[in-house]
C-alpha cells in the first residue's frame, strides 16, 4: 500500500509495510531499570506488597507492581493506559517482568488492597526518603492537603466536598513532601468531605514515625487548613519547630485592626509585622500586614475595612532569635509542595487512575508517588543539580525508540541515537549510572 504526503517539491507517496523486527519506543527505560535493581527495589516491593499468587499460572505479584510503575513512567495515567504497553514488545523485558499485566490483572490485583496493606506500601515512601544524607540543620517538612476532583463521583470515598469550583465529588488526600530534597514523605487518601485537619495530626505522626533515624526535621510549615489546637499541640509533642498559617478568625482579625502604632515596619518596603505571646509558653503569633499598593503581589486576605492591605498570620514556637520578618521568610517557600502536587497530577497519573475500591485507589496512588520518588533519586545519582519533571525526563530520556535482540543468545537493546553528540551524552549517563557514587555531574538533560 502506498500513501501520499505534501512535500515542496509535490506529491510522493510512502510505500507502507510491516515488520517483526522488535522494535521499542521506550528504550530510554533501560536507564531507570537498572537504577531500580542498583536500588534492590524488586526486594523493597515484595516486603510490602499484600498478596502471593494462588496459582502457579498467576503472575507475580512484584511483576504487577513493576509493569505498572513502568506505565506511569511512560505515561500512562489509566489502567488501560498501563495495558496498552503490552504491545510495546521491549518494556517488560526492560523492566525484568515476565509479561506486561493486562486491564483484568490490574484490576484484580489491586483489588485486594485493604487499609494494612496500604499502611505497609507506604513505607516505600520512607524506604526512598532513607536514601537521603542527613542534614545538620534537618530537612523542611511541608505539609498540604488538595481536593482531587471526578467527574462521575461514583467510587468509594468520593463525596462533595468544597474546591476551588465550588462543591464537587472529589477525594481529598493528604500529602507530607521534604522541600530540600522534593521527595514525598508520606500520604494519605481520605474522603471529599474530610476537612484540611481531619486526621492531620495523626497523619503527621505516622510520617515522623515512617522517617528513618538519620533524618531529621528541622521545620514544619502548613497553611491555614492546618491551623487547629489538635494540630499545633501534636507539633509540639513531637518536638517540632513549626510555622502554620493561622485562620483570620475574629480574635485574630482584632490585630489587623489595630492602628498604626501597634505595627513594626520591616526591611520589606510595605511589609510590617507585629508579634503576639501565644498562650502556651514558647508559642507566638505573628500577624503581617503588606501595602497592596507597593507589594500587588503580596498573598494573605483582605478585610471589608481595610481594602488597602492583605493580612497573614503565623503561629510559631521558634526561638525569639528568629524575628517577625524571619518567621515570615522561612514559611515562604512552602508553596512549593504545590509543585510537587501539581506535578504527580498531571503527569504521574494521579487525576486519572480511579478504581471503584477506596483502599485499590490509594494503592494505586502509593506506587506512582513510588514512581515520582524513584525520578526524584535517580537525577540524584546522575549528579542532576536541578530536578526536571517527568516529562523532561520521559522525552529526553526514557521515551528513546530502540530495538530489542538477542545477538548470539544475550539481550541487546540497540539505542536509536544518531550523532555523535548524542551518543557522547548518552555514554556520559551510562557511565555515571554504573559507576560508584561519586561528585561527578551528568551535564544537563538538554541533549
Amino acid at each position: 500500500m502506498r500513501l501520499e504526503i505534501d512535500t515542496a517539491e509535490g506529491s510522493p507517496s510512502i510505500r507502507i509495510g510491516f515488520t517483526d523486527q522488535r522494535l521499542s519506543a521506550h528504550g530510554g527505560l533501560i536507564v531507570g531499570s537498572h537504577f531500580l535493581h542498583q536500588k534492590r527495589f524488586r526486594h523493597e516491593l515484595a516486603q510490602v506488597l499484600p498478596h502471593d499468587p494462588t496459582s502457579p499460572n498467576a503472575y507475580v505479584p512484584t511483576d504487577i507492581a513493576l509493569g505498572f510503575v513502568g506505565g506511569v513512567l511512560c505515561g500512562a495515567d489509566k489502567l488501560s493506559r498501563v495495558a496498552w504497553l503490552q504491545g510495546d514488545p521491549a518494556v517488560a523485558e526492560v523492566l525484568g517482568i515476565e509479561a506486561g499485566p493486562s486491564q483484568s490483572t490490574l484490576s484484580r490485583f489491586f483489588g485486594v488492597f485493604t487499609q494494612p496493606a496500604n499502611d505497609r506500601l507506604a513505607r516505600l515512601h520512607g524506604w526512598a526518603v532513607g536514601k537521603l544524607p542527613s542534614r545538620q540543620e534537618g530537612y523542611t517538612l511541608d505539609l498540604d492537603s488538595w481536593a482531587l476532583l471526578h467527574k462521575d463521583g461514583q467510587q468509594e470515598g468520593v463525596a462533595s466536598g468544597y474546591t476551588k469550583q465550588g462543591l464537587k465529588p472529589c477525594h481529598r488526600p493528604l500529602l507530607a513532601a521534604l522541600a530540600e530534597a522534593k521527595l514525598v514523605a508520606n500520604f494519605w487518601l481520605r474522603q471529599g468531605n474530610s476537612a484540611c485537619v481531619n486526621g492531620a495530626a495523626n497523619f503527621l505522626r505516622a510520617t515522623l514515625q515512617g522517617l528513618p533515624p538519620h533524618i531529621r526535621i528541622g521545620l514544619l510549615r502548613a497553611d491555614g487548613g492546618f491551623g487547629d489546637e489538635s494540630f499545633l499541640r501534636a507539633a509540639e509533642e513531637a518536638g517540632l519547630s513549626f510555622v502554620v498559617v493561622a485562620r483570620l478568625t475574629g480574635p485574630v482579625q482584632k490585630f489587623c485592626r489595630h492602628a498604626d502604632e501597634h505595627w513594626q515596619p520591616t526591611a520589606v518596603p510595605g511589609l510590617e509585622v507585629q508579634e503576639i505571646e501565644g498562650e502556651r509558653p514558647g508559642r507566638r503569633l505573628i500577624v503581617v500586614r503588606q501595602r497592596i499598593a507597593q507589594r500587588p503581589e503580596a498573598g494573605g486576605k483582605t478585610l471589608f475595612d481595610l481594602p488597602a492591605y492583605r493580612f497573614q498570620a503565623l503561629w510559631t514556637n521558634l526561638p525569639r532569635s528568629v524575628d517577625a520578618l524571619g518567621v515570615w521568610r522561612r514559611y515562604l517557600g512552602r508553596a512549593d509542595v504545590e509543585n510537587r502536587i501539581k506535578e504527580l497530577g498531571d503527569q504521574f497519573g494521579i487525576k486519572g487512575l480511579c478504581c471503584q475500591s477506596f483502599w485499590a485507589t490509594e494503592a494505586m496512588y502509593h506506587l506512582a508517588i513510588t514512581a515520582y520518588n524513584l525520578c526524584v533519586l535517580l537525577q540524584r545519582r546522575l549528579g542532576q543539580l536541578e530536578k526536571v519533571e517527568l516529562h523532561t525526563l520521559r522525552w529526553r530520556l526514557f521515551a528513546r525508540a530502540a530495538v530489542w535482540s538477542r545477538a548470539r543468545g544475550r539481550p541487546t537493546l540497540k539505542l536509536a541515537v544518531r550523532g555523535e553528540d548524542h551518543r557522547s551524552w548518552w555514554r556520559e549517563i551510562l557511565s555515571k549510572l554504573t559507576a560508584l557514587p561519586n561528585c561527578h555531574a551528568v551535564g544537563s538533560l538538554s541533549a
